[in-house]
């Protein structure tokens, strides 16, 4: 059997943390918390729930994501956010997995909960993530703050494993526009870093092609209002992104 260690990173998350920890402590051998020195509850929490908790200054998602696997004690890696929790039916297929050594990689489904609904279409289920891997064979790769992990060999053997991780994204509006401002100005700076600029194009058709992609072609009307709010936020977000780049540029002539 492969031991398991759960490796989450935090930045003041004691409104969720909690339950990302109940939902692994069945199945993990090894849990570790990687904080960028939250000012809340974290550390408590996480120490209250025998995690091992190690602060570390954050300097990307995709580098603190890496470096916390550097902390794990086995390389057979499951990877959470903290506002993520696994349901019952993923659960019992981690546990399986752990018995077998045939497959590199696991994918699984996630469902994300917003402003208390389930959403189902809207692009963001089934949102099939590759969270569960021996860390020997890849790496967390992308551009900031959308990080994707990275088997190294293209012929790696993968499989999906029934049932979802459960996202606890927003609780309101507020915390969804909170989190665009976030992600915008963290994308519009890796963007900049590589040289990528905004244009008419991507500023006027690409945030009116993410609103038609999420609400029309992903179906998204059948979420109901919410899923009209988070074609328009999604939109909006598009925008901003390219605005700031826009404005980053414009400061550095």
């Amino acid at each position: 059997m492969r031991l398991l260690s759960v490796v989450i990173i935090t930045f003041n998350e004691e409104r969720n943390i909690e339950r990302c920890l109940a939902s692994v402590k069945d199945i993990a051998d090894d849990i570790v918390v990687v904080d960028s020195f939250s000012t809340d509850a974290t550390k408590e929490i996480c120490l209250r729930n025998g995690a091992r908790f190690v602060e570390n200054k954050f300097d990307g998602h995709i580098e603190q994501k890496n470096f916390a696997i550097r902390q794990a004690k086995y390389p057979f890696i499951l990877s959470l956010d903290a506002d993520e929790a696994l349901d019952k039916t993923l659960i019992k297929s981690i546990r399986a997995a752990k018995l077998e050594e045939t497959c590199d990689g696991y994918y699984m489904n996630r469902l994300t909960n917003y402003c208390g609904q389930w959403i189902k279409h809207s692009g963001w289920y089934p949102d099939r993530k590759l969270r569960l891997w021996d860390s020997t064979k890849g790496q967390w790769t992308g551009i900031n703050p959308h990080d994707r992990y990275e088997l190294f060999a293209g012929d790696a053997n993968t499989k999906v494993l029934k049932g979802d991780i459960l996202h606890y994204s927003y609780y309101s509006l507020a915390d969804h526009y909170k989190q665009v401002e976030y992600f915008t100005n963290i994308a519009s700076k890796a963007y900049y870093e590589k040289g990528m600029k905004a244009n008419f194009v991507k500023l006027t058709f690409n945030p009116a092609l993410k609103f038609l992609s999420a609400f029309i072609f992903k179906l998204g009307f059948l979420d109901g209002i919410n899923g009209w709010r988070i074609a328009r936020i999604s939109a909006y977000a598009t925008y901003l992104k390219y605005v700031k780049l826009k404005k980053r540029w414009q400061e550095s002539a």
